[in-house]
């Protein structure tokens, strides 16, 4: 891994983020973006068209999109119950029961840490009325890896809050068929519909809607960037969590930190796709060359060590710092998704951390990803620093409810009146007067 000897070394490099329209494509993605767009076409641009397309010709441009961009011959798009009872006999029983375990915890911690409605009658009655949305889609992403876990970080959540109706978007394999896995987590998670859609075309189905899939209110889950750059485009048609780019972890380690870990830690994050980003910040010189040499030594041992390899290559790197103050920083600046403190005293750096998606006392973030009980979708990019973990809330909406009584009515129409003509709003002055001649 790279070795920035200064924060002002990483600050020029390691820790600059590009605006999503100037994210790097891989090679293979690039090259299919080629074949079937022609040369020159940006993926902003490929989105554009593929969105017209869906919304213009629905399950039609659904089914010759997937054929087109992925390979597969769909003759359904929707899962049916029958092949969510198939994947159950095709998923090992130890795993069913590991996504039961991380199901229970996930909707353990959810439950019950909802805000309430709430009326305050003194003046007549103000006050929120808190529901949750009618119908919600979630993305579960496919590709080079699967994600029964995301279906869970993101359906509880939904359920918890009490969401109609819970849709399910997920690239089907090259046999036109869901992942096992991902249609188990569903189930167990209380999804209501499944469909087989991938990429852009599946946010523009879910947003718009087709012949087959409904329209949904908000839009939640993370994917790659063509799911982001259509959750951006689709945005004010549709709600949308946010704009998620590769993972990325800092890792903020003293010279007490086991090396083995460490290395582990990044390596967890680096093997996701070679876009994401494993930092490993220290004012120990030592450890971030035992970590060295750890990586080289556990990456050599991976089923997907030439993905993480280049990762690490590409957007890893070790930090020496100053001091921990300075890693708090820099940190800050950053504002990473995850972020590991593995150091011998780390509570009192907690409350120094203002921008970080999930903060992880001296365990693993790949524990977070699965089975502790907060959702694992997180604000990338430097979304944190105003953004937070998808929670149950994200799928609740707060409704205003305005019943002021006649007398308060009457004592506060002189000033609405006043604000509303220095506005220049005549009409709203005259219907606050209204009121207080009531």
């Amino acid at each position: 891994m790279r070795l920035f000897r200064t924060a002002s070394a990483a600050r020029q490099s390691l820790l600059r983020r590009l605006p999503l329209e100037e994210w790097r494509v891989p090679p293979a993605m690039r090259r299919r973006l080629r074949e079937v767009f022609g040369r020159g076409v940006s993926p902003q641009a490929a989105v554009e068209r593929i969105i017209a397309q869906v919304r213009s010709q629905g399950d039609k441009a659904l089914i010759e999109l997937a054929q087109k961009l992925d390979g597969v011959r769909l003759t359904r798009l929707e899962v049916t119950r029958g092949e969510i009872a198939l994947a159950y006999r095709e998923v090992d029983e130890g795993l069913v029961e590991a996504l039961k375990l991380a199901a229970g915890r996930i909707r353990s911690f959810h439950q019950g840490r909802l805000p309430q409605s709430w009326v305050d009658f003194t003046e007549g009655g103000l006050g929120q009325l808190v529901r949750p949305l009618d119908r919600v889609g979630l993305y579960v992403p496919g590709g080079t890896a699967a994600y029964p876990s995301t279906v869970l970080m993101t359906a509880i959540p939904a359920r918890a809050a009490g969401v109609g109706e819970v849709i399910v978007a997920t690239p089907p394999g090259p046999a036109g068929v869901a992942v096992p896995a991902v249609l188990v987590a569903a189930d167990l998670a209380g999804v209501n519909r499944i469909f087989k859609l991938g990429g852009a075309a599946a946010i523009a189905a879910l947003a718009y809607g087709t012949e087959s899939v409904p329209k949904v209110d908000k839009i939640c889950g993370p994917g790659n960037i063509f799911v982001a750059l259509a959750k951006k485009q689709v945005f004010g048609a549709v709600g949308v969590d946010g704009l998620y780019g590769p993972t990325e972890t800092v890792i903020l380690a003293d010279g007490a930190a086991d090396p083995a870990r460490v290395a582990a830690g990044l390596l967890a994050q680096a093997e996701h796709d070679e876009l994401a980003s494993a930092i490993l910040m220290t004012p120990s010189l030592t450890l971030a060359r035992k970590v060295n040499r750890e990586v080289a030594a556990q990456l050599r041992t991976l089923e997907r060590r030439e993905t993480a390899a280049r990762s690490l290559r590409r957007r890893g790197g070790i930090v020496i710092l100053r001091d921990l103050d300075e890693g708090v920083e820099l940190v800050n600046e950053y504002a990473p998704e995850h972020l590991e403190l593995l150091c011998a005293d780390p509570w009192p750096l907690v409350g120094q951390i203002r921008h970080a998606g999930g903060i992880f006392v001296g365990t693993p973030e790949a524990l977070g990803d699965y089975v502790a009980g907060p959702s694992h979708v997180m604000p990338t990019v430097g979304s944190a620093r105003w953004a937070g973990a998808l929670t149950a809330a994200d799928f609740l909406k707060v409704t205003s409810l305005v019943a002021l009584g006649r007398e308060t009515a009457r004592a506060l129409a002189p000033a609405a009146a006043a604000l509303a003509r220095a506005e220049g709003l005549t009409a709203h002055a005259r219907a606050a007067e209204k009121a207080a001649a009531s």
